[in-house]
């Protein structure tokens, strides 16, 4: 497991909510957490969408050990990974947003980079530049 943040939790349970927010992450696109859990989160699933960039039987098998729903582990093979083909690691962004009302808990939210919006980003400033 990559990090050694024990977040407080017994093993099972930390592997299990682990789990479970890059299962979320991945479906969703992006999540709103603590800012230590966010970092865990972001190891185990640049792991995962490397894993989808292979896209054989033997990656998607180790997908679905981890992952808990089997329609996120074919969206990560097929929507997700694809779009990661050319860059290696640095798929997901962490913003820090404060601290939780309750606790003061440091917050953060976790996303996918999106790599089109940049992409578009860039060929409208080389236009304007240009001008």
């Amino acid at each position: 497991m990559p990090g050694t943040r024990k977040l407080g939790r017994p093993t099972a349970h930390r592997n299990a909510m682990l789990r479970g927010l890059v299962t979320y992450l991945i479906e969703n696109g992006s999540i709103e957490t603590t800012l230590t859990r966010a970092k865990e989160v972001r190891a185990l699933t640049e792991k995962m969408v490397t894993l989808g960039k292979e896209n054989t039987l033997a990656s998607r098998r180790a997908a679905l050990a981890f992952i808990t729903k089997e329609d996120v582990v074919s969206k990560l093979f097929s929507v997700v990974a694809p779009k990661y083909v050319e860059k290696n690691g640095g798929y997901t962004q962490i913003y820090k947003l404060g601290p939780r009302r309750g606790d003061g808990a440091e917050m953060a939210l976790i996303r996918f980079v999106d790599l089109e919006e940049k992409k578009e980003e860039n060929a409208k400033d080389a236009k304007e530049e240009k001008k």
